[in-house]
């Protein structure tokens, strides 16, 4: 389990392509990680392959991981966002992060306000019934508050966001281009709540 508070920003400095699978080796900042370690990567939670010290850790990525996620654009030198997983002595300065991902979202931009930035993505319908305006969702891995919800058009919608300094800095959010895609994980709580209407 993870909090969306981003611990380090890596760097892919190998990959290797296979058919149907990924392996990637992250310049991550991170020292002493431990063979087995889950560790969320862009939102998408990934287990460390060898005990490393300090250096590039590697990570495995299967064709289901690739099908719904963004990992599979990633190139050599892309930069991405890297949490721990918590302990029970973490504080959870975010909200609960499964770094299990729902869906991609696409970037549409940002305008500057006062000191931080509002910026806006577009979401597939069908998560609309999981948000709710000032809950919580993961982008990327990055625990955000959602500002605004617009109308579904097209089986599409867009969800608006405002970004505070030091997370557009330290973040992979300050790096987007217009049409980029990030993965999206809603709120599990809301999934479950649902799930238990249903059974009612």
């Amino acid at each position: 389990m993870f909090s969306g508070i981003i611990e380090s920003l890596g760097r892919v400095v190998g990959l290797d392509r296979q058919p149907q699978s990924l392996t990637l080796d992250i310049e991550s900042g991170l020292t002493n990680v431990a063979e087995g370690e889950s560790i969320a990567l862009n939102g998408v939670c990934l287990t460390a392959l060898a005990a490393v010290e300090s250096g590039p850790v590697r990570f495995f990525v299967s064709a289901e991981t690739l099908g719904c996620t963004t990992l599979g654009a990633l190139e050599p030198g892309s930069r991405v966002n890297l949490e721990r997983a918590v302990t029970p002595s973490t504080r959870l300065s975010g909200h609960i992060v499964q770094g299990h991902v729902d869906a991609v979202a696409r970037y549409k931009g940002s305008t500057p306000e006062g000191e931080g930035r509002r910026v806006v993505f577009e979401v597939p319908a069908n998560l609309r019934r999981y948000m709710v305006e000032k809950g919580s969702i993961a982008l990327d891995g990055i625990s955000l508050t959602l500002n605004t919800l617009g109308e579904e058009h097209d089986g599409v919608f867009d969800i608006g966001l405002m970004i505070i300094p030091h997370t557009w800095t330290h973040t992979t959010l300050g790096t987007l281009s217009d049409g980029d895609r990030v993965n999206v994980e809603v709120d599990v709580i809301a999934k479950y709540v649902e799930a238990q209407c249903r059974i009612k």
